[in-house]
């Protein structure tokens, strides 16, 4: 990822933008020689939005996982069946 300070994003914002919409590579932007943002395509902010959102929904199943909270997939298949066999459709 490459790195440039604010006055440089600032004076060439829509270069800046058309890099990282074409290369799909993200600007680390520094302020007074700290990292301050990182600028990215709205594409690659999705792909990240989606991959954080799996990721935790995985630690929600493995904390419940942990917690006795979860079933066997197994398990779930043979009661759903029992229960189907008990109260057919009509």
């Amino acid at each position: 990822m490459k790195t440039q300070p604010v006055s440089y994003v600032k004076a060439h914002i829509a270069e800046v933008l058309d890099s990282v919409k074409s290369t799909g590579e993200g600007l680390l932007v520094t302020q007074n020689g700290v990292n301050a943002a990182v600028i990215v395509s709205h594409e690659t902010w999705e792909e990240t939005r989606r991959a954080l959102a799996m990721l935790k929904l995985l630690a929600m199943g493995e904390r419940d996982f942990e917690s006795g909270k979860a079933f066997a997939q197994g398990d779930v298949f043979r009661q759903a069946r029992a229960r189907l066999r008990r109260h057919p459709r009509k």
